[in-house]
């Protein structure tokens, strides 16, 4: 059975109850949980001769990634807490985050990635999301998909 768990969040719907779900798995098996958040890197966006017109500074932007991750992770923790399941948490910058993902998973030393698909609409609802199919593909650590 699986004993350590990634469970990677943004924050969204979905995710949030993949999150609660996982946190009930980790409960009834006894495993615990590393929540992860992938911060987005900053982009600095240019408009014709190169006048920008984005006003956030690089700094001021990784303080409300910060925040961001921290608020996410802080709700998975507190689902954790309540349900007596041990939880680390963890948040890295990365603009791949599937592959921030697949890493963090390796080295917290998770037997497990636990994650949300996305939502369905149309002809899309018969795909996985693109992260979620990345981290499927490219990762050596099992992968539960959660819809």
């Amino acid at each position: 059975m699986f004993k350590h768990i990634l469970v990677p969040t943004d924050g969204s719907e979905l995710s949030s109850a993949t999150a609660k779900r996982a946190v009930d798995y980790a409960q009834e098996t006894g495993a615990r949980i590393t929540a992860f958040y992938a911060k987005p890197e900053y982009r600095i966006a240019y408009f014709g001769e190169g006048a920008l017109i984005d006003s956030t500074t690089p700094a001021t932007f990784a303080e409300m990634a910060e925040k961001q991750a921290a608020e996410v992770l802080g709700k998975v923790a507190a689902w954790c807490k309540e349900a007596g399941v041990p939880c680390d948490t963890r948040s890295t910058t990365s603009d791949l985050p599937y592959e921030a993902i697949i890493n963090a998973a390796t080295d917290a030393g998770c037997d497990m990635i636990f994650m949300a698909s996305h939502g369905r609409r149309g002809i899309t609802g018969l795909l996985l999301g693109s992260e979620t199919n990345k981290v499927l593909t490219h990762s050596k650590i099992p992968v539960l998909v959660y819809r």
